[in-house]
């Protein structure tokens, strides 16, 4: 079969100027939007919005898996844990951490 070199290649994905998805106009509080940037650190604002989305998503997502629990019995539950895990003495071996710096009086 020969290919078609007389027309568009309509095989190839259109290149676009956005990275994925799609772009929209949302109307959206630009002093928060602005709060929102500085305070974590975001590149853009298409950065902002989507964290944003994607932490609201997390939330939800984490509810209903307290609401449902994670699809375990009892029985199951128990097993997934290791018998021998003792959190106190991984406490203890825990070298303590040093904060701020120690005031001379």
């Amino acid at each position: 079969m020969r290919k078609n070199t007389s027309g568009p290649d309509l095989t190839r994905r259109a290149k676009c100027h956005t990275r994925y998805g799609m772009k929209m106009t949302m109307h959206i509080d630009e002093e928060l939007l602005g709060r929102v940037i500085a305070a974590h650190g975001f590149a853009s604002k298409t950065e902002a919005v989507e964290m944003a989305l994607r932490e609201m998503d997390r939330k939800d997502r984490l509810k209903e898996y307290f609401k449902n629990g994670l699809g375990l019995t009892p029985e199951e539950l128990g097993n997934a844990f290791d018998p021998d895990y003792d959190v106190m003495a991984l406490r203890a071996a825990e070298i303590p951490a040093k904060y701020g710096k120690r005031r001379t009086r």
